[in-house]
């Protein structure tokens, strides 16, 4: 029988309660928002939560891994993928969902030291990753639907499209600091449909 323990954030826990869990990942976010990666400290998140260190210790051993695990919850937890019938009309429903995320209180900064976190810890990087694939897997069917009805070349690369869209707002969080408003959010769906009819994104 094989001893190893599956990578944080990639299988629910087993022997806790999904009420212990939801206040310590709630707590971790909540740290991660407010005094970013290189503050969090396992006992404090346990205190914030409300449950003993050691049941944190125990179950997720160091901060990447339970920031690891938050990031799964989030994935799971993300709101799914419009429907409109429209490739332009989904991809406006994606970038104004990204452009919501991103000025909450509380998610823009969370995803602010999520971002500075990867640059600086493998697990935290590899984590944010899967995050990112799983959103990217769930808006992929806008594009794919969008080539058969003809709207978009056949062989459009879906990954690089919704990539487009949410990259030029995540350049304003991270890097410019410019506003992220509903029109910039708009613009950024039109320039990826322009983009992708072009066929920009065929391989």
């Amino acid at each position: 029988m094989s001893d190893e323990r599956p990578e944080p954030g990639t299988v629910r826990p087993g022997g806790r309660t999904a009420k212990v869990r939801e206040a310590v990942l709630r707590a971790a976010g909540d740290a991660l928002a407010e005094d970013g990666f290189d503050r969090l400290d396992l006992a404090e998140i346990a205190r914030r939560a409300g449950v003993g260190k050691t049941t944190v210790y125990r179950r997720w051993g160091t901060v990447p891994g339970l920031v690891a695990d938050l990031l799964g919850e989030m994935a799971a937890d993300s709101l799914p993928r419009a429907i409109t019938g429209s490739l332009l009309g989904d991809l406006t429903a994606q970038a104004r969902l990204v452009q919501s995320t991103l000025n909450d209180q509380r998610q823009g900064p969370l995803f602010r030291a999520l971002v500075t976190a990867a640059s600086c810890d493998r697990q935290t990087a590899a984590a944010l990753h899967r995050f990112y694939r799983v959103r990217t897997e769930e808006w992929a069917p806008c594009v794919t639907e969008a080539v058969e009805r003809g709207e978009i070349p056949e062989g459009t690369d879906p990954a690089d499209v919704i990539r487009a869209v949410s990259a030029p707002l995540y350049y304003r969080l991270l890097v410019s600091g410019d506003e992220i408003n509903q029109g910039t959010a708009d613009r950024a769906a039109r320039a990826a449909v322009a983009a992708a009819k072009e066929g920009v994104f065929t391989r």
